[in-house]
């Protein structure tokens, strides 16, 4: 059985550029560095980072890593932002929360959710 998410490996161009974005963007911290491999830590999850190879699984698409903001959707969403994250739409607004897409700097989708209020 599952217990819950140990690693979420996400592909990379850049492995420099990416934890530059997860890091100081984000704020996520560093955990490990090594060659074409990072890990960063956010909240309870941990992240790696793959570079991608030339072959293979990772050409396109990648995960989506969704992230709980510290405060609501819409404050988290203006500061990065001001950060220089771009958001291609509003926040969307379903039963079972709020949700706001965007970019890291490789290309992959991430997200901000936050719960229903009640």
């Amino acid at each position: 059985m599952i217990k819950g998410v140990a690693n979420v490996w996400v592909p990379v161009e850049d492995v420099d550029r990416a934890l530059d974005f997860y890091e100081n963007t984000l704020g996520c911290s560093v955990v490990k560095r090594d060659g074409a491999w990072a890990e960063v830590k956010a909240g309870e999850l941990n992240i790696g980072l793959n570079g991608r190879e030339e072959r293979g699984a990772g050409v396109e698409g990648g995960p989506v890593i969704t992230f709980e903001p510290e405060g609501g959707i819409e404050e988290t969403r203006r500061d990065l932002e001001s950060r220089g994250v771009r958001f291609d739409a509003d926040v969307s607004e379903h039963e079972w929360g709020k949700v706001a897409t965007f970019k890291d700097s490789e290309g992959n989708d991430l997200q901000l959710y936050e719960p229903p209020s009640s």
